[in-house]
């Protein structure tokens, strides 16, 4: 193991309690990109503490985060979320956390993902398998999409413009649900230790799934393009999985986007109607 993982957790701990601090004190927010995409001092203080913390390590290094923070350098890229969550934490509900990565020359190297709430560590090394506080997790075993549990999200900005309702319709009647947890970190953490069969998400940023994708990776899962082609960085589409249902998955993005077997969402007109009698 190199030196960056012992660190990159030591860093991660320190903001989520710093986190919780202000957690505790049910702090306001700001809007900054539209009508409901939020940011709150919580954040900023975060970024401002990790920022530095990675600066003083590794001084050399480039370092991008959520809340503006873009430090040029060389070959080794940090991707920082300082509190992935933050409509949850806005509103009270302990679901969020902290979550670093490091990616050099298109690999992805290290990452972190720090729980709070539960004081829950996730960790991951290139070849060195992947961790939950301390001890190594796996992807589960789940063979078949119908028998699986998945997890997604939807976009804070320009909701409107995302065709996501149509993905969890479809998907929730092909499984035994899809759960939306509003932390895209936490949810590919969540496929990596075997509770999540399966993640997609549109239009996710790198320090979104920077750590979370080798979590999943070093756990034994794969991931990729709704098409099933490579997953980067820089994708705009995430599918995640136990690799077991993957190809499945891919199969149902597919039909999904041509419009072949879908199933009608229910007209609430109707549904009014039948319960007056």
């Amino acid at each position: 193991m190199s030196e960056f993982l012992p660190k990159m957790s030591a860093i991660a701990q320190e903001a989520g309690k710093l986190l919780m601090g202000y957690f505790a004190q049910g702090i306001g927010y700001e809007y900054k990109g539209g009508e409901i995409d939020l940011v709150t001092d919580a954040d900023r203080a975060s970024e401002r503490l990790i920022v530095g913390r990675l600066h003083e390590l590794w001084p050399e290094h480039q370092i991008v985060a959520e809340e503006g923070t873009h430090r040029q350098g060389n070959s080794y890229h940090w991707f920082v979320d300082p509190l992935d969550g933050t409509t949850n934490f806005a509103h009270g509900i302990p679901v969020f956390c902290v979550s670093i990565g490091l990616e050099h020359e298109g690999k992805l190297q290290a990452g972190v993902l720090f729980d709070p709430t539960r004081n829950e560590l996730f960790s991951a090394e290139r070849g060195c398998g992947a961790t939950l506080n301390g001890r190594p997790i796996q992807v589960s075993r789940t063979p078949k999409l119908a028998e699986s549990i998945l997890g997604t999200g939807f976009p804070s900005y320009k909701r409107h413009k995302d065709p996501n309702i149509h993905f969890y319709h479809q998907l929730t009647l092909r499984s035994h649900g899809v759960r939306r947890a509003g932390s895209a970190a936490l949810d590919m953490a969540n496929v990596a230790c075997g509770r999540y069969d399966g993640f997609w998400e549109f239009n996710l940023n790198p320090w979104d799934t920077c750590a979370g994708a080798l979590l999943v990776q070093e756990a034994g899962g794969m991931i990729t393009r709704f098409d099933g082609s490579p997953w980067r960085l820089d994708s705009k589409e995430t599918l995640a999985s136990n690799g077991l249902l993957h190809r499945e998955l891919v199969h149902q993005f597919g039909e999904i986007f041509a419009g072949r077997g879908l199933a009608p969402l229910p007209s609430p007109v109707e549904y009014a109607r039948e319960r007056q009698h």
